[in-house]
């Protein structure tokens, strides 16, 4: 016998966690409600492929409950948007991180090197 407690999933928790999306509750938010972890939520959404669909719903109605809530914030002086930007990406990484993209001269790779000065000393050289 496995050792923990067998699971408490119910294919009802579908209807529930869509309904938390709805109302913009973070994942961990979600986990509190069903007093399990972020461990248990991930292994229904990879062993249930019906709460795999609500669990990726609810995060889409989350996202979109915060940008509604954002696009009402900007006419309001009072709106943090700083704490909104560092909020949305550490929810969703994908859709609000920045990306810088480097490269060398014309878009080729960048060279990467050091100088190393006690090599260079110990090879009379001068150190540059």
């Amino acid at each position: 016998m496995p050792a923990g407690r067998p699971s408490t999933y119910d294919p009802e928790y579908c209807e529930t966690v869509v309904e938390l999306g709805k109302e913009g509750k973070s994942v961990a938010q979600m986990c509190a409600h069903f007093d399990i972890s972020r461990q248990t939520i991930d292994n229904w959404a990879s062993e249930h492929p019906e709460f795999l669909e609500a669990f990726m719903r609810a995060k889409t109605h989350m996202q979109a409950v915060l940008e509604a809530k954002a696009f009402d914030g900007l006419s309001n002086r009072e709106f943090n948007a700083n704490l909104w930007k560092t909020t949305m990406q550490a929810r969703f990484r994908e859709d609000y991180t920045e990306r810088k993209e480097l490269s060398g001269p014309e878009g080729g790779p960048i060279e990467i090197g050091y100088k190393n000065r006690l090599a260079d000393l110990l090879n009379g050289k001068e150190p540059g």
